[in-house]
């Protein structure tokens, strides 16, 4: 077979002409040719089949000393979030009126963690197959699946109204009418309302006042100010339940897990009523966290996984599972808030100084990240690391992979 397609490669190539120069030419040609699909596969991205490949640091050229200090460092400064994760979840929100825990939880595990250099194992501690609650990393994965309407053409630009995409009043009135899918991807619509029973003012309330002036607040205009509210996420959600039509976790499925070969242990949990009618099935509307309980229960590969599908640019393998211009738009800084992009946290505001503005990251409670760092090839799973050490985590896992 090879010896046939040289004798039919070659003499079509001989006989081509460059401007009249004759065969020469195209002799180079031929060898520059020959060349570029060899450079190609050298560079060809690596993606983990079931098992995922692993290398040492010497092998990538890293700093193994700084690695396992990296290692170290994540494995002794653990949370201090109890164990007992609804008891965690009572203690931050015990200030929060008539709050009430209306999804799954469950005992946390201890500190585990996977880094990646150049799509390949380099490092990992703890049990990186355990299942854990993640928080609100879920944000994320549910701002993937915005991104994912967003690419097929259900949400036509993410500076419409969402009222022109939903058949109920959830978004009626003069102030909710005005919110876009970007003010609520970038937690900016203060959207007024109820959802499942609970009141956006009842999530986080200011220290000050009482439930009266709460509920009777001067609204902000849509996408001037940056609000951290779970009610306001699990809205996007129910959203775009309305829109695909279907339960999102079978989008994230389908889409996104099966295709990078996530395990079959991740689910993504609603609340006990949060169960909504959708052309005549009864659909659960999944939570964008744990604050309420429910969201994301994942293990650290899976996370990992999921790392590497936006470090490769939403490009797996030789598929393009979500759009470039989709993962380039997550991390851009947004109107409210440098610091917040389209649920992605950002280096824009120069949170962690002296490292690259470029890096940015998926955070949760408990201290649950994936960091993404494109200069250096690198993606960071780390749970339940303590929230004030994560600067110092990415600045040494950096130091290994520059090797000084």
């Amino acid at each position: 077979m090879k010896r046939a397609l040289r004798s039919m490669a070659l003499p079509s190539l001989y006989n081509m002409t460059i401007s009249g120069r004759g065969p020469c030419i195209t002799l180079i040609a031929f060898a520059i040719l020959c060349i570029i699909p060899c450079r190609l596969y050298s560079q060809t991205s690596y993606f983990p089949d079931t098992i995922w490949q692993t290398r040492t640091a010497a092998e990538l050229k890293m700093n193994a000393r700084l690695l396992d200090s990296a290692v170290n460092f994540a494995i002794q400064n653990e949370t201090r979030t109890d164990y007992d994760l609804r008891i965690a979840n009572i203690r931050s929100y015990s200030r929060e009126p008539n709050y009430r825990i209306l999804g799954p939880m469950k005992q946390r595990g201890k500190p585990s963690g996977v880094i990646l250099k150049n799509g390949y194992i380099v490092a990992q501690w703890g049990d990186i197959k355990r299942v854990d609650m993640t928080f609100s990393v879920t944000k994320s994965y549910l701002s993937t699946i915005a991104g994912l309407a967003a690419d097929d053409h259900l949400i036509r630009n993410i500076d419409d109204q969402v009222n022109q995409y939903l058949p109920d009043d959830m978004f009626d009135g003069a102030h909710n009418s005005k919110i876009t899918w970007r003010h609520l991807l970038t937690q900016s619509s203060d959207w007024s309302g109820c959802l499942f029973d609970i009141c956006d003012w009842a999530d986080r309330p200011p220290r000050e006042g009482s439930i009266d002036d709460w509920k009777s607040r001067k609204l902000l205009e849509p996408g001037s100010q940056f609000e951290y509210n779970d009610v306001r996420v699990n809205l996007l959600a129910y959203s775009l339940l309305q829109v695909w039509r279907k339960p999102l976790p079978v989008i994230l499925k389908e889409k996104i897990m099966d295709r990078i070969g996530a395990s079959t242990t991740w689910r993504w949990y609603g609340y006990e009523n949060s169960f909504v009618n959708v052309d005549g099935i009864m659909m659960q509307s999944v939570s964008g966290g744990g604050h309420f309980g429910g969201g994301l229960f994942i293990n650290t590969l899976d996370h990992a996984r999921f790392g590497l599908l936006f470090l490769r640019k939403g490009k797996w393998k030789n598929q393009q599972l979500i759009s470039a211009h989709w993962v380039n738009a997550v991390n851009q800084p947004s109107a409210a808030n440098k610091s917040y992009g389209l649920m992605w946290w950002t280096n824009q505001d120069n949170v962690f100084k002296d490292l690259s503005k470029d890096i940015y990251y998926a955070d949760g409670f408990g201290g649950n990240y994936i960091i993404i760092d494109n200069e250096h090839d690198l993606v960071i799973v780390a749970r339940w690391l303590d929230t004030g050490k994560l600067g110092e985590l990415i600045r040494l896992v950096i130091r290994s992979a520059e090797n000084k």
